[in-house]
């Protein structure tokens, strides 16, 4: 099940090249594109899973040869286009213009809709909360002992967004933690409507995730999953 984006507990992939934590940005066009993309949410055109969404549904090849600023970028441009913002013909005029090979007509409506720059620290500290009081009942408790599903849980859209990872589906693990309903990422990246769902946070040991590759039998690994992820296990 897993997909190119799905790239945890995957061998062959390389090693992790080494970054200097301490330099938020190593270029000047990353700080843009970062600037560029959450601003554009602004726009009220989509959520967060949706946008988390356009990055993992880019073509396998670019996805792999794109660095992580570039992928943020690529899904923008998509998004954009599908919501219906700008059109494909807009971009390549925003290229052009980029390149000196074009000059700037006047503001499109869209332009109305950009944040001020008097907005930009107040959005940047505003809370946006995912849980709700909506929603089934729990099925488990704090100490229960669960198993993920197997496959993809979102079957409503073949190759839809989950947040349980491929290295994980059907995999047993022990609920140390309840938090309530929350926006399920798999409708909501699809503008299905919320579909709030019970989250806990599942305990898996090491040993039941990599099986023989784990580095020590004492670690364990959390994760926070959705209800429709999990099933009972046997104690």
């Amino acid at each position: 099940m897993s997909r190119i984006h799905d790239m945890g507990g995957r061998f062959g992939e390389g090693t992790i090249p080494d970054k200097d934590d301490a330099e938020v940005f190593h270029h000047d066009w990353h700080a843009t594109a970062m600037a560029v993309t959450v601003s554009s949410g602004f726009l009220g055109g989509w959520n967060i899973d949706a946008g988390r969404h356009a990055r993992e549904a880019l073509r396998p090849r670019d996805y792999a040869r794109f660095s992580y600023y570039e992928r943020w970028m690529a899904a923008l441009a998509d998004l954009l286009v599908e919501r219906g913002f700008l059109s494909t013909d807009d971009l390549i005029r925003a290229g052009q213009l980029a390149d000196g090979t074009a000059t700037a007509n006047a503001p499109k409506p869209l332009h109305e809709k950009a944040i001020r720059p008097a907005d930009v620290a107040p959005s940047q500290v505003k809370i946006t909360p995912y849980s709700r009081d909506s929603g089934p009942e729990p099925l488990f408790q704090i100490g229960d002992r669960v198993r993920t599903a197997n496959y993809s849980p979102n079957t409503t859209i073949h190759g839809g967004h989950t947040r349980l990872p491929g290295y994980a589906m059907g995999r047993t693990g022990t609920v140390v933690m309840r938090h309530g309903n929350h926006v399920l990422p798999d409708s909501n990246a699809h503008f299905m409507g919320e579909a709030p769902e019970p989250l806990y946070a599942v305990e898996f040991a090491a040993v039941d995730l990599w099986d023989g590759d784990a580095e020590d039998a004492g670690d364990s690994m959390v994760l926070d999953l959705w209800q429709s992820y999990l099933e009972r296990a046997a104690p």
